[in-house]
């Protein structure tokens, strides 16, 4: 009985990687058969080489280390402001109608847009850089609160106004665990948001980090380390997202065992 599941499971690796190994081997062989010169495309075998080279000497950790501290920084004050505005909005009506309009305005602005008026006061330290990623990283996570508050359960919230719950009590014990997934989501999409951002943030008088290694390389011509540098952002930007989806599921497991049951 056991090999039709392993059979199916083993299918199912395939089928997911297929993707990702047909990928692989287009990038080796455009620039090997002369397709695309290898002056702008490096074979994946070299990038891989590169990145091993780069774990084995330590670079990696030390660039790595500096981005992600940039990024959870940021990530965490995005998520600490987003959740906190983001349940007072979506709660209050009355500071929805203050604030929406003057919210709304800002979050057409993007932070690359924003990059020179961040440097102008916050200079070109560790505060521009974190700015930067928080202002990326903060919309979703507010507009997903707002989102998570709005959904809460109409017949929950009746039902326990109509046995004499307080506002404390509806907002914590009802509002704030049924708004909890959408927030998840928010922090999820902000940590895909904050990678992205990182990259802007480095190039703001920094000497270390992924995304200053990475347009580094691409200044010096250094293509394979530049390659190098674009694949450890995005391994650390499934990391992050991996971490985020473990906590996620951590502090939602209520939910799933009520759908179990229901």
């Amino acid at each position: 009985m056991a090999r039709p599941s392993s059979a199916f499971s083993a299918g199912r690796i395939v089928e997911r990687s297929a993707a990702i190994v047909a990928f692989l081997v287009l990038w080796e062989l455009l620039p090997r058969l002369g397709v695309i010169s290898e002056a702008y495309l490096s074979p994946f075998s070299v990038v891989a080489a590169t990145v091993w080279e780069l774990l084995s000497s330590g670079a990696a950790w030390e660039h790595g280390s500096a981005s992600l501290s940039r990024s959870l920084s940021g990530l965490l004050l995005a998520a600490a402001g987003g959740i906190a505005l983001g349940l007072l909005i979506g709660w209050f009506r009355r500071v929805e109608a203050l604030l929406d309009p003057l919210l709304q305005l800002f979050r057409q602005i993007s932070a690359f847009a924003l990059l020179p008026v961040f440097i102008l006061f916050l200079g070109i330290g560790e505060a521009s850089k974190t700015a930067i990623i928080l202002w990326a990283s903060f919309w979703p996570i507010l507009l997903n609160t707002v989102g998570g508050v709005r959904s809460a359960d109409k017949l929950l919230i009746d039902s326990a106004r109509s046995m004499g719950a307080s506002q404390a009590y509806l907002f914590f014990r009802v509002i704030l665990p049924s708004a909890a997934p959408s927030i998840f989501t928010g922090i999820r999409l902000g940590g895909a948001n904050c990678i992205t951002a990182l990259v802007a943030a480095e190039m703001i008088g920094a000497s270390a980090g992924l995304g200053f290694y990475t347009l580094n390389s691409q200044e010096i011509f250094q293509i394979p380390d530049m390659y190098a540098g674009i694949l450890l952002l995005a391994a650390m930007g499934l990391l992050l997202n991996y971490v985020l989806a473990w906590v996620e599921r951590r502090f939602t497991r209520w939910r799933r065992g009520l759908a179990a049951h229901g």
